[in-house]
């Protein structure tokens, strides 16, 4: 699996991002199919994985914490829905 940084072709989602809610950064990437969102705010950051042809893989969702938030699986909170996964980590001090 490789990461493409694609957030220039993504300018809108990511103005309305940076204006709507309390991040301070996003990143757009491609994984394949499936579109990796990355923002991090002061208290938290947060990938979310959309595919809109089918459900998350787990090899996905590992890849995106291993790659993009650095973590471990015990260090996160995971949200489930069709077609869409959400990862959330706390920022600590």
């Amino acid at each position: 699996m490789k990461l493409i940084d694609v957030t220039n072709n993504h300018s809108e989602l990511v103005m309305e991002q940076l204006e709507n809610t309390d991040a301070n950064f996003v990143k757009v990437f491609s994984l394949g199919p499936t579109t990796v969102i990355y923002s991090g705010a002061p208290t938290h950051k947060d990938v979310i994985l959309l595919n809109k042809v089918r459900n998350i893989k787990n090899a996905e969702i590992n890849f995106a914490l291993e790659n993009v938030l650095e973590t471990t699986l015990d260090n996160v909170e995971i949200l489930h829905a069709p077609h869409i996964v959400e990862l959330s980590i706390p920022v600590e001090d």
